[in-house]
């Protein structure tokens, strides 16, 4: 599959680099090129790994034209560091990040995921032990499908993707992130996911 990353930080390259070598053909947009637009033309399917505070205006950048009725599997999560450490989050309890991008872009098949864990858990989730779970959320159930695939490349187990409906609950998978920084503080470790017990 043709896939665009949008973003070349840390998350992009690690995401478009597993893209790359489960054998998808990948091209990554990067801000100080202006190369989102022949990202997101080349991509089937198109991974926003952006900043969260700059994600709307990457997309933007990228053209609505080359996002409508494509899956964008949103990664971003809205991290406010403006006054410093620990971060807050820009957009919260009712909204999030991924409700503002299926809004701003209603063509697109939005899907939140991965957001809820480090990066390098994200493609290789055997650096935790035992079962833990990543959850999606997005209108478009195919959509959702399709996500799910791309994740079992990455070695997730189907059994381990959880589905928590709509786009709404990319609310509760933001919110997480402070929750996710103090155990990162207090594990000294950042290898760690969350399991879901019932």
């Amino acid at each position: 599959m043709k896939i665009g990353v949008l973003g070349s930080g840390t998350v992009g390259q690690i995401i478009a680099g597993k893209l790359a070598g489960v054998g998808h053909q990948v091209e990554v947009g990067t801000r100080s090129e202006s190369t989102y637009g022949t990202a997101a033309a080349h991509g089937e399917l198109i991974f926003n790994c952006t900043a969260g505070t700059g994600s709307i205006d990457a997309l933007r950048a990228a053209g609505e034209e080359e996002l409508r009725g494509k899956v964008l599997v949103d990664v971003a999560n809205p991290l406010d560091l403006s006054k410093g450490m620990p971060p807050t989050l820009s957009v919260c309890n009712d909204d999030s990040l991924a409700e503002q991008i299926q809004r701003e872009f209603p063509e697109a098949r939005v899907v939140k995921a991965l957001n809820t864990m480090n990066h390098q858990v994200m493609v290789d989730p055997s650096r935790v032990p035992g079962q833990h779970h990543v959850p999606i959320a997005g209108e478009d159930a195919a959509a959702k499908e399709q996500v799910a695939t791309l994740l079992q490349e990455f070695g997730w187990p189907a059994d381990s993707i959880v589905d928590l409906g709509g786009i709404r609950s990319a609310r509760g998978m933001e919110m997480y992130l402070p929750l996710w920084l103090g155990a990162m503080g207090a594990f000294g470790s950042a290898d760690f996911n969350i399991r879901f017990v019932r």
